[in-house]
């Protein structure tokens, strides 16, 4: 565990000594050990459906955090789990997480930690499930004929079961992987609650049929639904996966080739997705958008690299060569699909709002919603960032210029949208390049040079 921080260290063994708390009281009990045994191994091995752990928008995981790794098995199909604490005492419902868990592929390392985690978390969280439903009268509910009486003490299990990970997931996300204490929870419970309250339904069916008289098999046949539901959710990962490293070869090919830049890239995505939030977007239009603005110079790979690294001011015929690179860039995603508007965003991003952008010279409405975004959040960028050939600006000065701009060079609501945006959450910009003989040039860099600045035509 040397690459996990002392004290995730420390919260780790603090959360394994109360999973085995809760697992003490078993050598004392007469328990159904074939149902828990039944249990345990449809839970480890009933499926190989890989599936995050984490729900998405929880944060990305940090290389040593015991927490947020992805699992192969049934590591998130929670019907078995729950049925498990609808059915058996708190111990022994605690106990069908552990093999699944620990026999778990996973992928980052540590990997013990990380299967060791994940197990002590998920037995606390059934244990914890398990003792609510019984406090509440579940046993006995799911034997009486008025069943939907039994949906309370199911609810408040499924929420007891979420709240134990959302706090257990919310403090190794402060210690493992330093997220802020006031964000580290944030949003965990909500995103969490919805689809574990569809695996406790799952998992309150087997229970009910399993007490019935048709019997467990009756009981494992909710499981196929299931499976097929969570076979197609993992297939949705394995093609978001896919988007994500087709992006990231592109983006990183052009990091290589324009080295002024590296970094710019992602901070327009993070710049035009906090436009777009503070537009109003829906989420599917966001995720375009961030891949509209990591994607927005990728047409620099059809542009010669000499062009690209020129210290000096350029030619006329150079600058017509490199505002070429929104047509290069469009041509290169013309085939990638789940791009959608992001490739009017990589075509159009150059535009202005008066008509004397490049390369259609397009003016107002005619400029696709997605281009005007971008085109505020790389502006933004270049004027933030220290360059090779320019320093950066503060950030209030970079939105006085935006400010001074909306209207004839950009959309003035994206431009306000940006300015709410920065003002709620700040803006922390990063040195993409280090700073060079042109850095006393000022923020918009050599005249002719190729920086995207503000006020005049530039790539």
């Amino acid at each position: 565990m040397g690459s996990v921080p002392a004290w995730a260290r420390a919260y780790v063994a603090c959360v394994v000594l109360l999973a085995v708390a809760c697992l003490a009281p078993l050598s004392h009990l007469r328990v159904p050990w074939w149902i828990v045994a039944l249990l345990a191994a449809l839970y480890a091995g009933c499926g190989r459906v890989t599936l995050p752990s984490r729900p998405r928008g929880a944060g990305t995981p940090a290389a040593g955090a015991p927490g947020g790794e992805t699992v192969q098995g049934m590591g998130t199909f929670l019907p078995v789990l729950l049925a498990g604490a609808f059915l058996l005492p708190p111990p022994a419902a605690a106990l069908v997480a552990l093999p699944g868990a620990l026999l778990a592929r996973v992928e980052q390392r540590p990997r013990g930690p990380r299967r060791l985690w994940r197990a002590a978390q998920l037995a606390v969280a059934v244990w914890a499930a398990s003792r609510t439903y019984g406090a509440l009268g579940g046993p006995a509910a799911v034997r009486t004929p008025d069943f939907p009486y039994a949906l309370v003490p199911a609810g408040a299990a499924v929420l007891t079961f979420c709240a134990v990970l959302t706090v257990l997931d919310g403090g190794i996300l402060a210690l493992a992987e330093r997220v802020p204490a006031r964000v580290a929870w944030r949003g965990l419970l909500v995103r969490s609650l919805a689809p574990v309250a569809v695996h406790g339904l799952a998992g309150l069916m087997m229970a009910v049929l399993w007490r019935s008289p048709y019997g467990p098999v009756a009981a494992l046949l909710v499981l196929l639904p299931m499976y097929v539901s969570s076979w197609v959710f993992a297939q949705y990962h394995r093609e978001r996966a896919a988007h994500q490293a087709t992006i990231r070869a592109l983006v990183q090919a052009v990091d290589i080739k324009d080295g002024y830049t590296r970094g710019h890239s992602e901070r327009v995505g993070r710049a035009s997705v906090m436009i777009a939030r503070e537009l109003g977007m829906d989420d599917e239009r966001v995720e375009g958008l961030r891949f509209a603005g990591i994607l927005h110079d990728v047409g620099k790979l059809g542009v010669p690299t000499r062009l690209l690294r020129k210290d000096g001011p350029l030619t006329p015929e150079e600058r017509r060569v490199i505002e070429l690179h929104p047509e290069y860039g469009h041509e290169m995603v013309r085939g990638i699909a789940f791009l959608g508007e992001a490739r009017s965003a990589i075509l159009h991003h150059h535009e202005r709002l008066d008509g004397s952008g490049y390369p259609y010279g397009l003016a107002g409405p005619q400029i696709p919603e997605f281009a005007r975004v971008v085109a505020v959040a790389d502006a933004f960028d270049a004027m933030t960032s220290t360059r090779s050939y320019s320093r950066a600006r503060p950030v209030p000065a970079a939105l006085e210029e935006l400010e001074r701009c909306a209207g004839a060079q950009f959309d003035p609501r994206m431009v306000r949208a940006l300015v709410r945006a920065l003002g709620r959450q700040g803006w922390h910009p990063a040195v993409t390049a280090d700073v060079g003989p042109f850095a006393a040039s000022g923020p918009g860099g050599p005249p002719g040079h190729p920086s995207g600045t503000v006020g005049r035509r530039t790539p």
